[in-house]
């Protein structure tokens, strides 16, 4: 992995979660100490967050993490409705063993995570959908799902104190894996449709 890319990973990650809340200024020494990479790496990075809207340059303060809309949460959640579902749909065509395998595997490591772990159970479901987009074969596609889950995602950390277990919503997965497993685009489609549905509307509940 080029540093660039593990700089990205790492900071994607602090903002996601809220580690790096809302208008926090970037103090890039403070991430080179914390991550042990250089300045240029981290520019590398906090450029391509830019681009995907995680930051953004303010005058006279320097780069800061980006504000979260809940007026966007609507639209993030229309889109990831439509494009979610049509992923499912080319990943039940086009996954390969290798990736159908992957996502059994990481379903099954649901039942090692506690209900009351929210955190554990949402991390699955990140590297889940990361598995989604990757196997629908459409760098396209991937690119502009994983930002629409980079945004549900924190918004959802927003609401954490607010919502009890997400259990259910993680099991979920457990379908769509299968659905996937069986080559029904159909059926994965649908599952993937509620699965968003379902908590969008958990969300909105919190709010």
């Amino acid at each position: 992995m080029r540093l660039s890319d593990k700089a990205y990973q790492l900071i994607r990650h602090k903002i996601i979660t809220l580690e790096l809340p809302p208008k926090t200024p970037i103090d890039e020494q403070a991430l080179m100490q914390d991550l042990q990479l250089g300045r240029t790496p981290i520019r590398e990075a906090l450029q391509r967050l830019a681009a995907e809207g995680l930051v953004f340059l303010a005058p006279r303060r320097g780069m800061c993490v980006s504000e979260i809309s809940i007026t966007d949460l609507q639209k993030v959640f229309e889109l990831r409705l439509v494009l979610e579902g049509f992923c499912a749909r080319l990943a039940a065509r086009r996954a390969t063993e290798a990736q159908l395998a992957a996502m059994g595997a990481l379903v099954r490591e649901l039942d090692e995570v506690p209900d009351l772990d929210g955190r554990g159970l949402m991390a699955i479901d990140e590297q889940f959908h990361g598995l989604l987009y990757q196997a629908a074969d459409n760098e396209f596609l991937d690119e502009t799902l994983r930002r629409l889950h980079a945004q549900s995602f924190r918004i959802w950390h927003l609401v954490l104190d607010r919502i009890g277990s997400v259990r259910e919503a993680m099991e979920q997965h457990i379908a769509i894996a299968e659905a996937l497993e069986a080559r029904d685009g159909d059926l994965a489609e649908a599952l993937v449709q509620q699965h968003v549905s379902e908590f969008q509307r958990e969300i909105k509940a919190s709010l």
